[in-house]
């Protein structure tokens, strides 16, 4: 059994009515990957709007394996602590994380936020030794369409990311990055200019799909029905 653990911020728990790139994740893997494998984590619910908390399950489709690890208004900081609890309860074999947005526009820059990433890999090393691991950068957004300091710092903070995953990958415990969407639009792919659509819910699993692919032979391409 291979565990899949999403990590991320608003842009990986949804909020209720969605279906989630999550979902479509899952949908690939179940056509793709070879064996037996499920989706974990701590949490299963999406972000209430109406109510400002995470206490929804009114997903799109509910019929899936909802687990995961994913906060809205969450970053590298708040996930660093929690990571090694998390791999160590649910076995995760590998982590998919989408992380960064938040960190730079309301907690840390580029460099602090590169040090947090840094830090959570550590911790998820210490719980499993083994685990792998597969980022995704800063992908496109509103605000750094319209806030050039901002968008500085996102450019920064990607540059620190390849980076540090250059820096931490190794056999035992490979380190990802996975390539931002070529064709990502905030216009036809966000309903907000930040929060993917059923679009850029596919873009974004394609991202983590290829990269697993092409990097590791796992799964297949990813066939997006748009």
């Amino acid at each position: 059994m291979l565990r899949f653990m999403p990590v991320g911020d608003s842009m990986t728990i949804g909020s209720a009515g969605e279906h989630t790139w999550r979902y479509r994740m899952w949908q690939h893997l179940r056509d793709t990957y070879g064996g037996p494998f499920a989706l974990v984590g701590p949490r299963e619910t999406l972000y209430d709007k109406a109510t400002e908390a995470p206490s929804s399950y009114e997903y799109a489709d509910p019929d899936f394996p909802r687990a995961h690890l994913a906060g809205w208004g969450e970053g590298w900081q708040h996930m660093a602590p929690l990571i090694a609890d998390a791999v160590r309860a649910h076995r995760a074999d590998v982590l998919l994380v989408s992380l960064g947005l938040i960190d730079l526009g309301f907690y840390t820059n580029a460099e602090q936020t590169a040090e947090n990433v840094r830090a959570f890999v550590a911790e998820a090393r210490t719980a499993g030794p083994r685990v792998r691991i597969v980022v995704l950068p800063v992908i496109p957004n509103v605000r750094a369409t319209n806030d050039a300091p901002f968008a500085a710092q996102v450019t920064r903070f990607n540059e620190l990311l390849a980076k540090a995953v250059a820096d931490l990958d190794r056999p035992g415990s490979p380190l990802l990055l996975a390539s931002p969407p070529p064709s990502y639009d905030i216009d036809r792919d966000t309903y907000d200019g930040t929060h993917p659509n059923a679009r850029g819910e596919h873009k974004i699993a394609a991202a983590f799909a290829d990269a697993m692919h092409q990097a590791w032979d796992l799964g297949g391409p990813y066939d997006s029905p748009l």
